[in-house]
């Protein structure tokens, strides 16, 4: 599901709990340490662009896809502000046709755990492989099969704020999270809005996404425990991935 009204408070919710120069820093860093070309970069499911504009600081190109209008005017904005000349195309990654190809590709953020079929995941992965420029990068993460279903999973979460009120309720069943997410937001004239959304992530694990990456013809380079050089663990949180074609 594509964010809709979450869009317009998602950076106020987030921004604080998410260290988006460490995660912009470690992509540079394995670009670097790969040997690619500086030319062309695409960030699927790109938010509000809080990633991609520290990445593309660093690229002659770039692109942002993501399935909601809502975040691409926000990230669009952005980008204009920090006068980084950017296309911004609203696509599903698992459909992408963008005619062009790039040195270094990057969905990041567990925007994979969004995929939930495994048509859409084969899909996806041979969308990215056809975009990737040869000895080309693929960086993406998911959260882990440990998060989704012993962190995350069967949990109600609230935050208060003078101006947001919300309750995050979470269920965990046959490898997929469903979370229900209920907002009460301050408008001017001092009452609240009350919106609803409801996303899905699936549970992948490690053996599965590898499985997958080489049927679509992927070179696994490299996975660690979150934006670190660490070893993956059982209570590993995030996986991130470096892949080439």
């Amino acid at each position: 599901m594509a964010y809709g009204e979450f869009a317009n408070i998602y950076d106020e919710l987030i921004y604080e709990d998410i260290n988006y120069d460490k995660v912009a820093n470690k992509i540079i860093e394995l670009c670097r340490r790969n040997n690619i070309d500086f030319d062309d970069y695409l960030d699927l499911a790109c938010g509000t662009g809080n990633v991609a504009i520290n990445v593309a600081k660093f690229f002659k190109s770039t692109y942002a896809v993501d399935l909601s209008d809502d975040m691409l005017n926000i990230a669009f904005d952005k980008f204009k502000k920090n006068k980084i000349k950017a296309r911004v195309i609203c696509q599903d990654m698992c459909e992408l046709t963008l005619n062009r190809k790039f040195n270094l590709i990057t969905s990041v953020l567990d925007s994979t755990n969004y995929i939930t079929e495994d048509d859409d995941l084969i899909r996806y992965f041979e969308k990215v492989y056809e975009h990737l420029k040869d000895e080309g990068l693929f960086i993406f993460d998911i959260n882990s099969c440990y998060k989704l279903s012993n962190i995350l999973g069967n949990n109600i979460y609230t935050y208060s704020s003078e101006d947001i009120f919300y309750t995050w309720e979470n269920s965990f069943e046959d490898n997929i999270l469903s979370m229900f997410l209920t907002f009460f937001v301050k408008q001017k004239n001092d009452l609240y809005e009350r919106f609803e959304e409801e996303h899905f992530e699936r549970a992948y694990d490690e053996t599965y996404i590898e499985q997958a990456l080489k049927t679509c013809s992927f070179n696994l380079i490299g996975k660690f425990s979150g934006y670190s050089d660490d070893k993956v663990k059982e209570d590993s949180e995030r996986i991130l991935y470096i892949v080439s074609k």
